[in-house]
């Protein structure tokens, strides 16, 4: 642990970078490693004796009772001694907590801010060399020291930032590129949130699901919701619906990772384009009726006939194309 305990936070590549969610056996690494930080997390709490509410590290909750801490001679001392003393408590407690919170703004939050930025401009196909263990003990401290709400606040933040910059960038993108670079920036987006969540595991697990009531990823994704995606919405969905009526026009690749991410932030988007939705999501349209078998039909015909017309033939797909040497 005294590694993990150095306030600089490296950068520079080292044995712990890369080790992303999902990402080859470097995620795995990183779950184990974290899962049994949580289980010695949970092992403190479960030996802290006669205490209330705990937190990691075996420290009390801000609502813990400290009244088994007030021993007897305590309770029969003078009001008058017994409220100086709680004025010297008092008056401790908060300078230490202002020292805790000064150093968590000078040391902790600042090297974590620097951390989060290089995961959030990576692209899908980068490996960015960033210390996971140092990311990890800082949060880990931050958590133990109750900073848990201010952290939370800090990162839904700086996220937030950074999603206002991507979608100001997105609108100077012409509408005939519109759709290729929203796929970039959401396959982006997750891509970082594989990195930023797994690092984040301990207040994820000790605030926001167990005083939320919510999932760190869900939050994170939410942003990418309401910052990105609903700011643009109106003009990316008409966009999808005449690519979808010409096939081919942008890659069926990018338009199923566009429609499938929509689906994703918010299901009820699909309404707005039902015909869209259901060429990627299955379920969307409600049920085929024996009186709209001709429709169908009609359908399918017309598919067929814009499928010859960019090349692709009728029959055996095995066999070479019309316009290639037999």
């Amino acid at each position: 642990m005294e590694a993990m305990e150095d306030d600089s936070l490296d950068i520079g590549d080292d044995h712990n970078h890369n080790y992303c969610a999902g990402g080859g056996g470097g995620g795995g690494k990183v779950r184990s490693f974290l899962g049994g930080r949580l289980s010695e997390v949970s092992a403190v709490q479960a030996a802290a004796p006669g205490r209330g509410t705990t937190r990691p590290g075996g420290l009390d909750s801000d609502t813990g009772s400290e009244s088994s801490e007030v021993s007897e001679a305590d309770s029969a001392a003078p009001p008058a001694a017994a409220e100086a003393k709680f004025t010297l408590d008092s008056s401790s407690k908060f300078l230490l907590n202002a020292m805790a919170i000064e150093d968590y703004r000078k040391n902790h939050w600042p090297n974590l801010e620097k951390a989060i930025d290089r995961l959030l401009i990576q692209n899908p196909t980068d490996h960015i060399s960033v210390s996971y263990a140092q990311i990890y003990s800082y949060v880990y401290k931050c958590v133990c020291q109750q900073h848990s709400e201010l952290l939370y606040g800090d990162l839904t933040s700086k996220i937030t930032s950074h999603l206002q910059q991507v979608s100001t960038h997105l609108q100077a993108i012409p509408p005939e590129n519109f759709i290729e670079n929203f796929n970039v920036a959401l396959t982006q987006y997750t891509a970082s949130l594989q990195c930023i969540v797994p690092v984040f595991m301990y207040l994820n697990k000790f605030y926001i699901e167990s005083k939320l009531n919510r999932d760190l990823k869900d939050d994170l994704m939410k942003l990418f919701a309401d910052h990105v995606a609903e700011k643009h919405i109106n003009t990316l969905m008409p966009l999808l619906i005449r690519a979808h009526s010409m096939p081919f026009q942008v890659q069926p690749s990018t338009m199923a990772s566009v429609v499938k991410g929509l689906y994703s932030l918010r299901t009820d988007w699909a309404q707005q384009a039902p015909a869209l939705f259901s060429g990627f999501i299955p379920q969307i349209n409600p049920p085929a009726v024996e009186s709209l078998l001709s429709d169908y039909a009609a359908h399918d015909q017309k598919l067929q006939m814009e499928l010859s017309m960019n090349g692709f033939p009728r029959g055996d797909q095995s066999r070479k194309r019309a316009s290639e040497d037999s």
